[in-house]
């Protein structure tokens, strides 16, 4: 009976100066200063609310930019 073949799993490298980006929405909701205040209002609702929203909007878009970048690309033929 032959042996199963191992596949060693190619080194891996997260080293790319893309992920840096990722520190972005960590801060910039720890920066109270910047949504200390009760205007301006947003459909009634004041600052402090509306901009947690806009919060996970730009940790979304930062993930999502970073993956694109980090990830390689497939060619068409595998």
């Amino acid at each position: 009976m032959a042996e199963p073949e191992t596949l060693t799993p190619a080194p891996r490298s997260d080293r790319s100066p893309w992920n840096w980006l990722l520190i972005i929405p960590i801060v910039v909701p720890v920066l109270t200063p910047i949504f200390n205040s009760e205007n301006p209002r947003l459909g009634g609702f004041p600052l402090f609310y509306w901009i947690q929203v806009v919060f996970i909007i730009l940790g979304v878009t930062t993930t999502t930019l970073v993956y694109r970048m980090t990830t390689k690309r497939r060619s068409p033929n595998e």
